[in-house]
Formats: C-alpha cells, sequence, structure tokens
C-alpha cells in the first residue's frame, strides 16, 4: 500500500498538525490507534454489554487521528436505541475497516519517506 491507495476516510493534515509534521510522533500516534482499534472492534456486536464504551473510545481516537467519519458514526451508534444498534455497529466497523487501510498506506509512506531520508 502507498499512499496512492488513501481512500480519504482518514484527514491526516489534522495527525500531522497535532504532531508538528514528524513523522516519528505520527507513526508513533498511528500505531497506538491500529492497536487500540484491534482491541476495541471485538467488542462492536450489540451483544456485548461494553459496546458503548468501545464507540465511546473509537470516537475520540478516531477525531485525534483524523478520520472524522468514523467519529461521527461512533457517535451516532452511542446514541443508538438498542433495536437500532446492529445496524450502527456494522457502519462502524466498515468506517474502522476504511480507516485502517487509509492508516496502513499513510504508515507504509512514511516508512518509505524514511528510507530515503
Amino acid at each position: 500500500m502507498a499512499l496512492r491507495d488513501l481512500t480519504g476516510a482518514v484527514d491526516f493534515t489534522v495527525l500531522e498538525a497535532t504532531t508538528g509534521g514528524d513523522d516519528g510522533v505520527s507513526e508513533e500516534v498511528l500505531g497506538l490507534f491500529v492497536e487500540q482499534a484491534a482491541m476495541w472492534s471485538r467488542l462492536l456486536r450489540p451483544e456485548i454489554e461494553g459496546w458503548r464504551d468501545a464507540v465511546h473510545t473509537l470516537k475520540g481516537t478516531a477525531g485525534g487521528v483524523g478520520a472524522r467519519q468514523l467519529a461521527v458514526l461512533c457517535a451516532e451508534a452511542e446514541a443508538a436505541d438498542p433495536p437500532m444498534a446492529p445496524a450502527a455497529l456494522d457502519r462502524v466497523q466498515g468506517a474502522l475497516d476504511a480507516v485502517l487501510a487509509d492508516i496502513a498506506a499513510y504508515r507504509h509512506g512514511l516508512a518509505l519517506r524514511g528510507l530515503r531520508a
């Protein structure tokens, strides 16, 4: 994957503003996001009691890396009535998958830049 594979699920200018454009810090922040996403995504099922906590946490971390649509969908899921939860959580999972794909492509670009430096 490379930067050409970005879908737009993440506005990396948000991340770059937060990290001051430091590639090492950006890599660290994205690595933490990926780790957290792996942990919390296992809870994105309405039959699991902690699913609202999972979407709440993802909402905050998504906003921090520039994944605005994921943050919006997390907020909607967090507020969803129980009958609407399965569909809301499916939308969150789909958006999370797109965000993770963009992050993988961006991290690949960071790695390539590091090799060239």
